[in-house]
């Protein structure tokens, strides 16, 4: 993810990776609606639409008094409405292709993942660190054969995710010599390396939390079955042998996580904390012990195997890293600061999530657009995601884990309870909720509750902090419908949408909109003040401009200049302007209403490169020296840039 937004604003990067060949089976599998949002401003969620299996439905099965299993409930998956995309499944092998093949398009074929090598070592001269064209970053990496690259398969000929990426590996004896060994310097490093990350151990960073002593194993299967809903996503409880869910995959694909009530345990070597038990063995985890114990959990159903594509065993515990950077020019990602079970399906989403927000401010700062204080957001705004997700995680893998009864009794849980917390936090799971504090990035007051959300009065349904949520809106130049969001892509441009309200039933609205239309004009706008010479007035600070007026009652020459430019050939750009009205083929309309705009007041909203809402103000003068103080506050500009850097 940091790949695609380094190629795609033209940043000098490089992707070490140490595995020798890219993924093929199992992994990560789940995709929120949020990442396939993020996906769709890159342009690519076109892909998981034609090959992933979208969920629309769950079920819910308990035991009956009999100690059978049977089906309890059946609800919605997901939250309707709230993104226009559904939560989908697909192996993390095409996932990573989609991503491979965006990034050579971006690059024009110049960035590409370099496998297998594995960084030995990396310095930071921190005499270096707030010169910002130093390079103060020395990392020695060296080539390995595929051979030593090659995961630990525990003696298994079926693929598994049984090894540890990162568990030591730069203390290990390699079977040959390394081919050869590079140094690399850099301006900033991003550790994405998994739960065991060396760059974290490089930091000193120490992740907190703990395990607990559930034990889950996970196949991936081809069934045969007779449970009637399989291709379903399904949580099913029984009396004594554990929990399962199952999750229907691409083509005839399920996984299957299945909870284990014995498994395998390594040696003692005294290093388990007292009260605890060892760690699990995973290398005598196999798929046939995995299957029966699913067997006992779906009687009186029946399940056999056509084919098993992949398998592996975890232990469940809740972690997250203290920091997420030192020095504000190492940071870590993804597994590297948060480990959680794959319950939710946010592992690789919220990981995805980490660097889609912290590239494009490591761009801004390597381009000079931008001062390093923006850097300081990462970690605020990922750090309180994470601890959402462990809280939300935490409670989650005890309510699945847990044998079905009142909740009363020691070891029981209420699966009333269980649907209740399920359902209460799908908004969560979705992605589309994360909310961002109050930052230099974030204009909004301060709060320490982190569930309370902010919305401005002019706009009381767009909460400052969390994404422009999609709407479909009609373009003014051609009266097609369309969603806003694919009018907005990952670009790296900042977006300020003018809601100028009705200005064609209200005089003052008109006054307001050629007021601002003038400003923005004029070589003394802030966007002009940001805009390199010869570029495009848009490539840094787009504006855009929807109006609520009769259709109608509304030309193309009453909106503003600023609204509608012309480039260096004196082409006009018609693609700014849209209209919250009804199409002649109908299905729009109503998206001031569904964001808590009058029509009568209107609002100017700023737009962060990843979609977020930046802030909310008055749509006038008054309201753009507002956003112009904002930028102000880390935008460097172009007049400054180059003894900046």
């Amino acid at each position: 993810m940091a790949a695609i937004w380094f190629a795609k604003l033209g940043i000098n990067a490089r992707i070490i990776d140490k595995r020798g060949t890219k993924i093929f089976t199992g992994q990560a599998d789940g995709l929120q609606p949020r990442a396939l949002e993020v996906f769709n401003s890159f342009g690519f969620a076109h892909r998981p639409l034609k090959e992933a299996s979208v969920g629309f439905e769950s079920c819910y099965y308990e035991p009956d008094a009999n100690g059978d299993i049977h089906k309890v409930a059946r609800k919605v998956e997901g939250v309707v409405g709230i993104s226009r995309f559904n939560g989908s499944v697909i192996h993390q092998g095409r996932i990573e292709q989609w991503f491979t093949d965006v990034i050579d398009e971006f690059s024009g074929n110049t960035l590409k993942v370099e496998r297998p090598f594995l960084p030995e070592s990396l310095v930071v001269d921190e005499s270096k660190i707030q010169d910002q064209s130093a390079y103060p970053i020395t990392v020695t990496v060296k080539k390995l054969s595929d051979q030593d690259a090659a995961p630990d398969q525990f003696g298994h000929k079926l693929e598994n995710g049984l090894y540890r990426q990162f568990a030591g590996d730069q203390e290990r004896e390699f079977v040959t010599p390394p081919e050869s060994r590079e140094i690399i310097h850099a301006k900033y490093v991003l550790g994405t390396d998994g739960a065991h990350s060396w760059v974290r151990k490089q930091l000193g960073i120490v992740p907190e939390g703990e395990s607990t002593d559930y034990i889950w194993g996970v196949l991936d299967i081809v069934p045969i079955t007779n449970l009637p809903d399989i291709r379903k996503r399904c949580a099913i409880h029984s009396v004594s042998d554990g929990s399962i869910m199952i999750i229907p995959r691409e083509g005839d694909i399920v996984r299957f996580y299945i909870q284990l009530n014995e498994a395998p345990r390594e040696p003692e070597d005294g290093s388990a904390a007292a009260g605890t038990k060892s760690r699990v063995d995973r290398s005598k985890i196999t798929p046939e012990s995995i299957l029966e114990t699913a067997r006992k959990i779906l009687h009186p159903y029946t399940l056999d195997v056509a084919e098993t594509h992949w398998f592996t065993g975890y232990h469940i515990g809740q972690r997250v890293a203290p920091k997420f950077e030192k020095w504000e020019r190492v940071f870590i990602a993804g597994d590297a600061c948060h480990t959680h079970s794959p319950k939710a399906g946010q592992g690789m989403n919220i990981s995805m999530m980490d660097t889609f927000n912290l590239a494009w401010k490591v761009a801004h700062v390597v381009q000079g657009k931008a001062s390093p204080a923006i850097l300081s957001t990462y970690e605020e705004e990922r750090r309180q995601v994470a601890k959402d997700l462990i809280d939300y995680d935490f409670k989650l893998s005890r309510l699945f884990s847990g044998k079905p009864g009142t909740g009363g009794e020691e070891g029981t849980i209420s699966t009333d309870e269980f649907r209740d917390f399920i359902d209460k936090g799908s908004a969560f799971t979705t992605g589309c909720t994360v909310d961002y504090g109050a930052s230099v990035l974030v204009s909004k007051p301060a709060r320490e509750d982190s569930e309370v959300k902010y919305a401005s009065p002019l706009a009381t349904e767009l909460f400052v902090g969390r994404r422009f949520p999609d709407n479909r809106l009609v373009m003014q130049c051609d009266g097609r419908p369309w969603f806003i969001h694919d009018k907005m892509p990952s670009d790296g441009r900042w977006r300020l949408i003018d809601f100028c309200g009705d200005f064609k039933s209200s005089p003052a609205l008109a006054a307001q909109l050629v007021a601002v239309g003038d400003y923005f004009s004029s070589p003394e706008s802030f966007i002009a003040r940001y805009t390199p010479a010869g570029e495009r007035v848009d490539s840094v600070i787009e504006l855009i401009l929807v109006h609520a007026s009769d259709a109608d009652n509304v030309e193309w020459d009453d909106f503003p200049l600023a609204f509608r430019p012309r480039d260096s050939r004196r082409v006009m750009d018609y693609w700014k302007i849209y209209g919250d009205m009804e199409s002649l083929h109908g299905g729009t309309g109503e998206g001031y209403e569904k964001l808590g705009i009058r029509r009568d007041v209107g609002a100017l909203v700023v737009v962060r490169p990843d979609g977020y809402v930046s802030m909310v103000t008055t749509p006038d003068v008054a309201g753009v020296n507002e956003v112009a103080k904002f930028f102000e506050g880390f935008f460097i500009p172009v007049a400054e840039q180059s003894t900046y850097m």
